[in-house]
């Protein structure tokens, strides 16, 4: 298709903006342009059939199935879309007088205290603006903790061999050294490992249960005894809250601290570059290390404050307060029963798809899964040469987004699925027969899946050339 400047013309123009009502002042000629920039000059119906062309080739959550492992790609109900855009919020500004903005203090007061219950936590942060700042966040909580008691030698975090990738990433950040453990047999964190990395130096453990191949660490109080018993922390990546929530709590684990992607499983749409949130938890003795301002309650109103020992601000004002809105009015939606009736539809879920295909894929570890499962197609790609990228692409031609390929890095040509609660037994069913009729069009016509898609827009890209060599910019003949 073509791109706005390549359907320029000179000339052109709509008026989807209004012309302001008075004479603005200008800014410095010193701070000019010294000519106006180069913006497309369009008619307002071809931009209007240029957003529609590409909306048309995208693929989101309204269009089909999206079963992308990790991420929680689920249908969001509209009802909060329709909070968030309530003129009371949309129109606020995060520096007129706490006194005029009770409604959205009460609106992060409520989020905290319902988002601590979840997780089993004292007192959260709603700054954090995605899932790795809060990572990063959680860190410095750590990190806090430990300067409090004059215990410099903890500069260590372990992390597991199937984490997220921006476990370790966000670890190195915060000044810490990553230690990796390794996963045993059945995919839970090898505990002769751990006890064999645990010391003196240990300042905290950073994990998700369930884990990144879905399953529920049985041993989970025994991993956060060790560390405790070492002098270390215990820190919760909340990516996979959506497969635990109202049955199981982080805090009750043993987990000191915890930060949740209200963006995965408290309703705003997940993906597309943003906005995210990403709330930090902890028990109370970390409390007084969070970011600041905070919200309490002083007489009958709500007001901002900062605790003497707090880290300061991780982000600017806030948060990106219209997610907490979105999740604040997710939760009192669904209420007590509906939390825990989501989180055991998303295990349900994944049970089917996989008690349905375990015969024609084989899974990397056998379960019982939680709310996704990781299929290894190694000894199909060794019997027939068709790879975890052919299935996945040869799943677009079918109106089914991939799942999540290559991942964890521990199994060999994975294949990461999430069917997510909000899924109907006829769509997993739909995407079943696709998955087998692929599994054998893998032995009896491979060439099909190594030249998949057909029908999209377009077929393979050079996905190395994609990523290291990006074209960003137009070039103006």
């Amino acid at each position: 298709m073509k791109l706005l400047f390549e359907r320029s013309r000179s000339g052109r123009h709509q008026s989807l903006i209004p012309a302001p009502g008075a004479d603005l002042p200008k800014p410095d000629s010193c701070i000019l342009r010294a000519r106006p920039p180069r913006l497309p000059e369009i008619s307002e119906v071809d931009l209007g059939r240029h957003y529609t062309e590409l909306a048309k080739q995208t693929h989101g959550v309204n269009d089909g199935f999206y079963p992308l492992g990790s991420c929680t790609m689920k249908y969001n109900p509209r009802i909060d879309e329709a909070a968030a855009a309530l003129p009371g919020f949309t129109g606020i500004h995060p520096l007129q007088p706490q006194e005029t903005a009770q409604g959205c203090l009460e609106v992060l007061y409520k989020a905290e205290q319902l988002l601590c219950e979840i997780a089993g936590m004292d007192a959260m942060t709603m700054q954090p603006a995605a899932g790795a700042h809060g990572e990063y966040t959680g860190l410095l909580l750590i990190r806090c903790y430990h300067k409090s008691r004059g215990d410099a030698a903890r500069t260590k975090i372990i992390v597991p061999d199937s984490a997220h990738g921006t476990n370790p990433a966000s670890a190195a950040m915060a000044g810490f050294t990553v230690v990796s453990v390794p996963s045993n047999a059945d995919g839970g964190v090898d505990l002769e490992a751990l006890r064999n990395a645990v010391g003196s130096d240990t300042a905290g453990l950073m994990l998700t249960n369930p884990n990144t191949v879905g399953l529920f660490d049985e041993n989970i109080l025994e991993i956060t005894k060790i560390v405790h018993d070492a002098g270390g922390l215990c820190y919760y990546d909340g990516a996979n809250l959506n497969a635990i929530m109202g049955h199981a709590r982080p805090g009750d684990m043993g987990f000191d601290c915890v930060h949740l992607n209200l963006h995965k499983t408290f309703a705003t749409p997940h993906g597309g570059g943003g906005p995210g949130s990403g709330p930090v938890g902890c028990k109370a003795f970390l409390e007084q290390f969070l970011p600041s301002p905070r919200v309490r309650k002083n007489g009958e109103n709500l007001e901002l404050y900062r605790p003497e020992s707090s880290m300061g601000k991780v982000r600017s004002f806030y948060g990106n307060f219209l997610v907490v809105v979105r999740a604040l009015t997710y939760i009192l939606s669904l209420g007590k029963e509906g939390i825990p009736e989501a989180s055991a539809g998303a295990v349900l879920n994944a049970r089917y798809m996989m008690h349905k295909l375990r015969n024609a894929y084989d899974m990397a570890y056998q379960g019982p899964c939680m709310h996704e499962f990781v299929m290894s197609l190694e000894r199909l790609k060794k019997d027939t040469g068709v790879s975890a990228m052919d299935v996945a692409k040869s799943l677009l031609d079918y109106g089914i987004h991939p799942p999540t390929m290559y991942f964890p890095l521990i199994v060999h040509e994975a294949l990461m699925v999430e069917p997510t609660e909000t899924e109907s037994r006829e769509t997993l069913d739909d995407a079943v027969s696709v998955f087998l009729e692929l599994r054998d069009k893998a032995q009896n016509d491979p060439q099909y899946l190594h030249e998949s898609p057909h029908n999209c827009p377009i077929n393979r890209p050079d996905e190395v050339k994609a990523a290291r060599s990006p074209l960003l910019r137009y070039e103006f003949k």
